[in-house]
């Protein structure tokens, strides 16, 4: 049909609508909470063939997650589907041939493991065990798999503790009973049942029964509430299990003596290969020809933040040595290279989760990818795959050369989504801090950035306090959210923080108002020299858990700093915290023992005894489920401003721990916490 001069009018009208529709629009909580996510992931053992869970809402908000196929072997190949069942499929891992994978669902009521053939057909399903299975692992040879499932320690089977479960479930009194510590943990009371270990032989029946390997102990394992499978691995041979947890006795709520243990497939006697270490040992790893188990190692009995060491045990010798002593970085994850010999970590460096390559002959490190943040999926013949974030990109799979060359993307999960969103520009800086020391940050320009405009800054305070606010893309606390509301976001690793070596993660101990302090003070004043945009004197300051302890801390001593702060799960009172808090190792670390042995330095870096000097308007935010800063620490803050008349406002979340989970409650938390912003910075 030939083209009249209207018709083409209309059509480039139309072209023009459809272009502006399209422009993207500065980042907000509403995209965020949309954004589709990455669930577990598996490569199979010859490096070809990808699958992994994704999340992902309709248009009604209603959430679903189902596993896809990505071909490796063939470039550009795009990912198939293989599930569209109701629910969730996680825990994704490939059979040893490669032809099939297994996954967790709960499709009748239970969660349970299925078995689903890559060339088509219905999933098979593998057990149907009286309890959920929470985790699971393949033996290498895939005849047997261990399973972490929540059992009652002194039951004999399964079915002793699904009785003991709906007996406690009938019961009509409430009343918890408990004879030592924990007796809660992050945001759940004690039960009394444990995560136990289940070994199980796969074959063609369906699996109702299975061995408890760590029968009769009373500890958690793998450990909670953060740890997996990465800390359970079947021996190469397939005769062993091999584990980290703590020992059974009264001390779980003040020790971090995680050690590896190694018990039959059937059951029996439990050895501690790790005995002689007193600080925690972590993520068992062995060589695929058994020679060698790879394993993490800190070295400061009751300190979590301490630097991980790599340690290497002869499996036919016994000896066991550190990998790269003088390296000064703390692995989170470890696997080894299709040599046996060569190690492949990722760890914090310098504000990213860098991928590394690390020789256990000779201890030489070297760098394969440093860009954003990066967590290890699988090492190939010739690649490593890997997540891969920023902050200015979600999660989405990767692959680089094992020479640190040809980075690939695999995925590109939120395309659609991410070419509505404006970002803002970033980067990092650096200023002298605490001792003329270098401090690294990052500072972020507004999503609708304009030179020669100033604008209103938000200074992040990262928790930990051993953490990091660095390069990488988080569904809370998300830095973009403040740029794209129109604020030049600031965040300081102050001494404390990650990723910059041990001394200066080590610096915070015994000093919780004195070092970073000084650090939050130069690098807010030297990013505003460097970055003219960012208007200093115009700024809020807010942070959860250590970051809401430095707001109190603020509060008190660098009161004229700020417009207003925004506390989210802060510290208030470090005489009540320490005997309502649940890990008791963490303030008796930091503070050089219990409150009773350490008062004078509990009581000088205490929020509460400067209260006299609080001034500026805050925002206080806690949830009544968090057992780590329980919300009394929140109340108390806001009772003090509100008796003396200090600007002030209490959002309290009855059904959130530490963190907000919920995606509504999260909406909520950001509305809340910008017009809080907007109230006092009058942008």
């Amino acid at each position: 049909m030939k083209m009249t001069p209207l018709l083409l009018a209309l059509g480039a009208a139309g072209l023009a609508l459809s272009a502006q529709a399209a422009e993207p629009v500065p980042f907000n909580v509403q995209q965020l909470v949309k954004l589709n996510k990455l669930q577990s992931a598996a490569v199979s053992k010859d490096g070809t063939k990808l699958v992994y869970g994704l999340k992902t809402l309709d248009a009604k908000g209603d959430a679903s997650a189902d596993l896809y196929l990505l071909d490796l072997a063939e470039p550009g190949a795009k990912p198939q589907q293989l599930t569209t069942a109701s629910g969730t499929e996680h825990d994704v891992a490939f059979a040893p041939d490669g032809k099939s994978v297994y996954f967790i669902a709960a499709r009748n009521g239970s969660s349970q493991i299925y078995n689903l053939a890559l060339n088509g057909g219905e999933a098979r399903q593998v057990t149907d065990l009286p309890l959920d299975v929470e985790a699971y692992k393949l033996s290498n040879d895939g005849k047997q798999l261990v399973m972490s499932i929540r059992v009652f320690p002194e039951c004999a089977d399964l079915a002793c503790s699904k009785d003991k479960f709906a007996q406690e479930a009938q019961r009509k009194s409430t009343g918890r009973e408990y004879q030592q510590l924990m007796v809660r943990h992050w945001d759940t009371w004690g039960d009394h049942a444990r995560g136990h270990l289940f070994v199980a032989q796969l074959g063609g029946q369906m699996l109702t029964d299975a061995v408890d390997v760590t029968q009769g102990r009373d500890t958690e394992t793998p450990p909670k509430p953060f740890s997996g499978m990465e800390e359970v691995s079947f021996t190469p041979d397939g005769k062993h299990i091999v584990y980290s947890a703590k020992a059974p006795g009264k001390d779980q709520a003040w020790t971090t003596n995680y050690d590896i243990w190694q018990v039959p497939v059937a059951g029996g006697k439990t050895v501690n290969l790790t005995e002689d270490n007193q600080a925690w040992d972590a993520q068992p790893t062995f060589s695929a020809d058994g020679r060698y188990m790879a394993y993490l190692a800190m070295k400061k009995p009751g300190f979590e933040a301490d630097r991980y060491a790599i340690m290497l045990r002869d499996t036919v010798t016994g000896q066991v040595k550190e990998i790269a002593p003088l390296w000064d970085r703390s692995p989170s994850s470890i696997a080894f290279g299709p040599d046996d010999r060569t190690l492949y970590v990722t760890a914090q460096d310098l504000g990213q989760v860098s991928i590394f390559e690390v020789n256990t002959q000779f201890g030489d490190v070297r760098s394969i990818y440093n860009e954003g943040s990066n967590s290890l999926l699988a090492v190939t013949r010739d690649k490593v795959i890997f997540e891969h974030k920023a902050l200015d990109r979600p999660g989405d799979f990767y692959t680089v050369n094992l020479d640190g060359q040809g980075l690939q993307r695999l995925t590109d999960v939120n395309k659609d989504k991410l070419a509505e969103i404006k970002f803002g520009d970033y980067q990092q800086f650096s200023f002298k801090g605490w001792n003329n020391e270098q401090v690294y940050g990052y500072w972020i320009k507004p999503a609708n950035f304009k030179e020669g405009t100033q604008y209103p800054v938000a200074y992040l305070v990262h928790g930990g306090p051993q953490g990091s606010f660095g390069n990488s893309f988080s569904g809370r606390w998300n830095a973009q959210l403040w740029a794209g509301a129109g604020y030049g976001v600031v965040m300081v690793d102050f001494h404390g923080s990650t990723g910059y070596g041990q001394a200066f993660t080590d610096s915070i101990s015994l000093d919780w108002g004195g070092k970073p302090l000084e650090d939050l003070q130069k690098g807010l004043a030297a990013v505003g020299k460097q970055q003219k945009w960012l208007d200093t004197d115009n700024a809020c300051a807010l942070g959860g858990s250590y970051g809401g302890y430095m707001m109190n801390w603020i509060q008190g001593n660098w009161n004229d700093g700020f417009k207003c702060l925004v506390n989210h799960a802060g510290l208030f009172d470090m005489r009540s915290m320490y005997h309502v808090t649940e890990e008791l190792w963490f303030p008796e670390y930091e503070f050089g023992g219990s409150y009773e042995q350490s008062k004078a330095l509990y009581e000088k870096f205490n929020p509460a005894n400067y209260v006299e000097n609080w001034k500026t308007p805050m925002l206080v935010i806690h949830g009544e489920k968090d057992f780590r800063v329980p919300y009394d620490q929140g109340l108390a803050a806001f009772s003090f401003m509100q008796r003396q008349g200090i600007p002030s406002e209490l959002l309290i979340y009855p059904d959130e721990n530490h963190w907000i989970l919920n995606p509504d409650n999260l909406q909520q938390w950001y509305a809340k916490v910008l017009g809080w912003m907007d109230r006092w910075t009058q942008k």
